[in-house]
């Protein structure tokens, strides 16, 4: 099928990056939000307006590293993330290889990255619904921790949708930097080197 290519956006890009949270003020500056604030200060170093409404999502693009690049924060709430991530992809053609997502990971302490090539969902609803609608596990993804509940009677829901203490939330911002370069690198083709620098 043949697209016509929209005045905002073209038809075709290199990468996808995906940040995961939910949408919502009483949601912003949470654990479960982490995604969402790492793809921002992407956009803010790159210019690039996240604004645009389509696939139930928000969206923006530019170039990264040479590249074309989508951002793409899902708006269907966390646990539907598959089905804006299944949309978009379709629409623009974008491999899973070539998708990059950014998500909390609660077995990390807060600010500590871990990068994948692929791998399972970890146990994140969010990452479990994006491999079920694309059907692959096949894209490398940032992880940023945001630390573990503080003991185990402690409803995670309750955790996850938590902000941050002012230590934390300084911590957090380093790794949103990190995350930055991150997604720096792999676009640049280099996850490697990704993976050597950031990897807790």
């Amino acid at each position: 099928m043949i697209f016509k290519k929209s005045k905002e956006f073209s038809s075709s890009y290199d990468y996808m990056i995906v940040g995961l949270g939910n949408p919502g003020r009483q949601y912003e500056s949470t654990r479960h939000n982490t995604g969402f604030i790492c793809l921002d200060m992407l956009a803010e170093k790159y210019g690039i307006s996240v604004k645009k409404l389509k696939f139930r999502s928000l969206l923006g693009d530019g170039r990264i590293a040479d590249k074309k690049c989508l951002l793409l924060k899902p708006q269907t709430f966390m646990n539907l993330s598959g089905e804006a991530v299944r949309d978009a992809a379709e629409f623009y053609k974008i491999p899973p290889e070539n998708i990059i997502v950014i998500f909390d990971d609660i077995s990390l302490e807060p600010g500590k990255l871990r990068i994948r090539r692929k791998g399972s969902d970890g146990g994140h609803n969010g990452m479990k619904n994006i491999i079920y609608h694309l059907q692959s596990d096949n894209f490398p993804r940032i992880k940023v921790g945001v630390g573990a509940k503080p003991n185990p009677e402690y409803d995670l829901a309750d955790w996850v949708l938590s902000r941050f203490s002012t230590g934390e939330a300084k911590l957090m911002k380093q790794a949103a930097q990190e995350a930055v370069s991150a997604v720096e690198y792999i676009v640049g083709g280099d996850i490697d080197k990704a993976m050597n620098c950031f990897n807790s």
